[in-house]
């Protein structure tokens, strides 16, 4: 009967896990997707294509290229005759005089002779017909049109390609920044562990007598001061993931991440070839601007020419007045009776826009220079960052190959320090400098690799694609 029951709880018991487990699957699912599909921790090629695909800036600019897009099947139609039609029926009274009224929109125009009566009497009029308008050529105009939507569209993509960059690079830097930020605490976490043990070891020989009180407080007040500096470095992190959170679509304490090959080796040694300016996001998109500046001017000079429509035009009227002034009366007028027809060709010249058009091109001209002074800019400012990257990557390289050295003569001096107190050799002050100093050569160390890295990713982002060194880096 026991054994029954335990198996019945059992299987409950087996049940709720299986829920469990089929719920965290599903919230793990819906919350992280892929990033935390391998159990391994987020590598930095999955943050970047998780930033990628979640970060807005990236959605707006791609909504803007599929604008340009609809811009440039907006700018074809120019190319289609232009159809209107129009049908209308109204009652109104038929007083005609002599006269002119200069173009206006108010006062409706009345067709047939002048009657010479001033009466309310109305009759009903209809109207219907078709107007085709098309431009047999318009020298180049609207071809200059067409390459300036294209333009946008262009630089619309050359937009998506320069945030794509910027965000790809900035989302591997705060990768980095949290390892960094990881990699203090760690070597913090140690030292607050090496003084509880000290700690431990000095309580129990000043409760014999054998060491002075004063040496116990002073260890509290060090192990207080490294607990101190794991809160910090705790929040650093905290901190860091909260700044990469944003990147990839996940809140900050879903973020563990699988730092690769950046805490344990360092990037192979390579001579890093000239910077091609051309090639970065930056300048590409800049490039754009300036080509679609050119186009704009390319239409302000193509629209100094004359006109040309060619027209045809059907219709028919219908009335219920007689041309001697006399009403027909009844339904008479509501159906159209009368038709024309016209062909026609209208030429029409902006003469007194010439001067207009003279100085938007100046401005157009002026904006073309700008562009141009802003692409060199652009060049002058990234070699001079991928001069700096490649002046940081070597220092880092030197600092991060004499750390060991410095790791090594830290843990050796600990523990020198640590045997004379114990043989009474040695105040605990040394101990306690020997133990900070081995702190800060862990967390050196630990940073210098991670500082080539972030040197290397700066030399990658010079150049403008960031992906080599995403590989290099690795799971």
């Amino acid at each position: 009967m026991e054994a029954a029951t335990r198996r019945r709880k059992f299987a409950a018991m087996r049940r709720c896990a299986l829920r469990a487990s089929l719920a965290a699957g599903i919230l793990g699912w819906l919350g992280g997707g892929s990033l935390r599909a391998q159990g391994q921790g987020i590598t930095m090629a999955q943050a970047v294509d998780a930033a990628l695909r979640n970060y807005p800036s990236i959605r707006v600019s791609e909504e803007q290229r599929n604008a340009a897009a609809a811009a440039i099947r907006l700018a074809q139609t120019a190319y289609l005759p232009r159809v209107d039609g129009l049908a209308q029926v109204n009652r109104a009274t038929t007083n005609n005089v002599f006269g002119v009224l200069l173009p206006q929109g108010v006062i409706p125009s009345i067709s047939g002779p002048v009657l010479g009566t001033n009466n309310l009497g109305s009759t009903w009029d209809s109207g219907a017909g078709v107007l085709v308008t098309w431009q047999p050529f318009d020298f180049g105009l609207r071809r200059a049109n067409v390459a300036r939507a294209a333009a946008e569209r262009d630089q619309a993509q050359a937009s998506i390609n320069r945030t794509r960059y910027e965000v790809s690079a900035a989302t591997a830097d705060a990768f980095l920044t949290v390892i960094a930020a990881e990699q203090t605490a760690k070597a913090a976490r140690a030292s607050v562990d090496s003084w509880e043990v000290l700690l431990r070891s000095i309580h129990a020989l000043a409760a014999a007598q054998l060491r002075p009180g004063a040496d116990e407080s002073r260890v509290q007040a060090e192990l207080a001061a490294a607990r101190t500096q794991l809160a910090q470095a705790e929040q650093a992190i905290e901190i860091a993931r909260a700044t990469l959170a944003q990147f990839v679509g996940l809140s900050p304490a879903q973020i563990h991440l699988n730092p690769g090959r950046s805490v344990e080796q360092l990037p192979a040694e390579r001579s890093e070839v000239p910077l091609n300016v051309a090639a970065n996001p930056l300048a590409v998109e800049q490039n754009a601007v300036i080509a679609h500046e050119q186009s704009q001017l390319g239409v302000l000079r193509r629209t100094y020419y004359p006109l040309f429509l060619l027209q045809g035009s059907a219709a028919v009227r219908g009335t219920g007045m007689e041309v001697n002034g006399a009403r027909l009366g009844g339904w008479n007028g509501l159906a159209p009776t009368f038709q024309n027809y016209a062909l026609g060709l209208t030429v029409m010249f902006p003469a007194m826009d010439r001067f207009a058009l003279r100085e938007q091109e100046a401005a157009q001209t002026a904006r073309i220079r700008a562009g141009q002074a802003q692409f060199q800019s652009i060049a002058v400012n990234l070699q001079a960052q991928f001069n700096a990257a490649l002046a940081a990557l070597e220092g880092a390289r030197k600092v991060a190959a004499n750390t060991p050295i410095q790791v090594a003569s830290a843990r050796t001096a600990l523990e020198q320090a640590t045997a004379r107190y114990q043989a009474g050799l040695a105040p605990i002050d040394d101990v306690a400098q020997a133990q900070r100093l081995l702190v800060r050569a862990e967390i050196d160390d630990a940073l210098a690799r991670l500082n080539v890295w972030r040197a290397l990713l700066q030399v990658h982002a010079a150049r403008g694609d960031i992906q080599p060194f995403v590989a290099e880096i690795g799971p």
